[in-house]
């Protein structure tokens, strides 16, 4: 999360990223992150499309919102000196089929289980209200994103 107008977190925020996925057999690719120290993924189709040697592009999406509400709320409590000494986060996702019969990604259901101590539970409402605003991932999915598609064929 940044701050308005703050140099010091503009330079922190990433401004751009990339991920490289190269095909290994089937439908897994390997997922190759542009952040040094970050292990390579799997990723993979479900049965009866793929093996499910990996989490599939629809877990992985679940993945990042979850992650992405959860990394917001830790920030806002911590920022508010509530300490939170476990977090349990749970992604339901719901298939669903467009008007046109293909499959998508419908609904996600998220539950944040932040454990804190009796005496800060009350102190966490400011935090509840406003968390959900700094989640790049959340807003950018309820929002919609612009996704530009390029296909350059590789003759070999």
């Amino acid at each position: 999360m940044q701050t308005a107008g703050s140099s010091k977190d503009e330079k922190a925020v990433e401004k751009e990223f990339a991920v490289t996925l190269d095909l290994d057999h089937g439908y897994q690719f390997d997922a190759k992150f542009d952040s040094p120290g970050i292990p390579h993924l799997r990723i993979d189709e479900t049965p009866p499309i793929g093996d499910g040697a990996g989490p599939s592009p629809a877990r992985l999406l679940a993945t990042a919102v979850g992650h992405c509400l959860a990394s917001s709320a830790l920030y806002c409590l911590r920022k508010a000196r509530i300490d939170v000494l476990d977090m349990t986060v749970v992604v339901r996702g719901e298939m669903v089929r467009n008007d046109a019969g293909r499959l998508r990604v419908g609904r996600l259901a998220v539950q944040l289980a932040p454990r804190v101590a009796e005496r800060d539970v009350e102190r966490m409402k400011r935090c509840l209200q406003i968390f959900e605003d700094f989640c790049v991932v959340t807003g950018a999915v309820r929002d919609g994103v612009t996704v530009d598609v390029d296909v350059s064929p590789v003759p070999s």
